[in-house]
């Protein structure tokens, strides 16, 4: 087992990585810019190390300052969290070179499941429904205009290299393609270095779905049930809930249980999430792979009582995985908003600013994950995430009356911070999610109503 991990992130996954760290007796160093120097999670660890400046490419994504602070540190295992370097084959392989662990994958592995054009190739291999596409990168608009063809329209262009969202691009009609290639291959050469495009049906008004899996070096490779995050604002979740609404359980079970063949297929370590998009006819078909924890990873930790992080730092120090297959039961219904320092009057513009009053709620079953306090400067270098509010009930009634009551309570006020609390009870009021019969589309139909209102 480790005896000391270095943290390469910060906010609130900095902190809870931390936690369980503490929970397990391991020493934990955070890397962290000089704007976080006084935040909870420096001054939770045992050790801290400044990488660099505010600006992420000059610390968060300094890859040379990190592992160098790792080597000073005495760390043997690096723990990435989520965004930055967490998906970063080349930032594992220089991990890997140095004799540190990198919590996750492989580099040649995330390398592959990385690129979408070929994690999409693979999840086809290994006998996962795929979207009707290329059946890799398009050499250009007139081989994308050929595949489109076969497909039929709308499309959805994709880049290879694009993830959170990013990188991606509608067609509904033949004429507008290449124009929007070029956009978009220009968009993905400025945001991820690589202009590689793929595209593939686009599929309107679809659930959003996701199997957490963990796999270890023993061949173990477990699926911990469906999670919806389709409550999302221009392909960013806002609310995730599990077990997913309206989805029979032969669906869910066939789901994992394709997820979790697919992660043994490629020999998947570690912790990771398969995701799909789920039709009206209750037909799923694999869009990506995440190969790190997720935002949303406490809504799967409070239905199956299992610490993902915990899981984590066990499989990469070579433990086997805590449970097998026939282990995992999913109890109640556990659902997570995202409590952003965003303006949605504004266009859910940034809100930075520094926090003058600061209470977060509690009461049953309730779990909030943060880095905010009285004092904190909120920096706008950054995500704007400032808490993740997470319940837990028997039933999803219960959970969504929880959670209202929580969002209620959130107390965060200073000059310039806003937050998205107020929008996000509009949510849980919406009949559609009420029902659970919410698609990736009703926030946008919402905030369109809301402006044609305004006019």
């Amino acid at each position: 087992m480790f005896s000391k991990i270095l943290i390469a992130n910060r906010g609130e996954i900095a902190l809870r990585i931390a936690r369980t760290c503490r929970e397990l007796g391991i020493r934990t160093v955070i890397a962290h810019s000089a704007a976080d120097k006084d935040s909870l999670p420096v001054a939770y660890a045992d050790e801290s190390l400044q990488v660099g400046p505010a600006a992420p490419r000059r610390s968060y994504l300094n890859s040379a300052a990190i592992v160098e602070a790792a080597l000073q540190a005495g760390a043997q295992a690096i723990h990435p969290g989520y965004g930055f370097l967490s998906e970063d084959p080349d930032f594992a392989e220089i991990c890997e070179a140095n004799g540190i662990a990198f919590i996750g994958p492989c580099a040649s592995l995330m390398a592959r499941l990385g690129d979408k054009a070929e994690a999409r190739k693979m999840a086809a291999e290994a006998g996962l429904p795929v979207l009707p596409g290329s059946p890799a990168a398009t050499r250009g608009a007139d081989e994308a205009l050929q595949a489109a063809d076969e497909v039929g329209y709308p499309v959805m262009i994709k880049a290879a290299a694009g993830g959170g969202g990013r990188g991606m691009a509608i067609v509904r009609r033949r004429q507008d393609l290449p124009s929007v290639y070029a956009r978009t291959q220009a968009d993905a050469q400025a945001i991820f270095g690589d202009p590689r495009l793929y595209l593939e049906r686009y599929l309107e008004r679809t659930r959003h779905l996701e199997v957490q899996v963990i796999g270890d070096s023993f061949g173990n490779t477990v699926h911990l049930g469906v999670r919806d995050c389709s409550v999302q604002r221009r392909r960013q979740k806002l609310i995730e809930e599990s077990p997913a609404p309206g989805i029979p359980a032969p669906l869910a079970e066939r789901m994992g249980k394709a997820a979790a063949d697919a992660a043994r297929y490629v020999g998947y370590t570690g912790a990771g999430t398969y995701e799909f998009l789920l039709d009206s006819d209750h037909q799923f078909y694999f869009i990506e792979v995440n190969c790190r924890i997720q935002v949303e990873h406490p809504v799967t930790e409070m239905v199956t009582g299992l610490d993902l992080v915990r899981e984590q730092i066990l499989i990469a120090a070579g433990r086997p995985a805590s449970l097998t297959q026939p282990d995992v039961q999913i109890r109640g219904v556990s659902m997570e908003c995202r409590v952003n320092a965003e303006d949605p009057a504004r266009d859910f513009a940034p809100a930075p600013g520094t926090i003058a009053e600061f209470a977060v709620p509690g009461g049953p079953f309730t779990r909030i994950e943060t880095h905010g306090r009285v004092g904190l400067v909120v920096p706008p270098y950054y995500d704007s995430l400032l808490a993740k509010a997470v319940v837990w009930a028997p039933d999803r009634d219960q959970a969504i009356a929880r959670m209202e009551r929580v969002l209620g309570e959130f107390l965060v006020r200073g000059p310039g911070i806003t937050t998205t609390t107020g929008f996000l009870r509009q949510v849980l009021a919406n009949p559609l999610f009420l029902a659970g019969a919410h698609t990736t589309a009703m926030v946008d139909q919402m905030l369109d109503k809301q402006a044609t209102v305004g006019q």
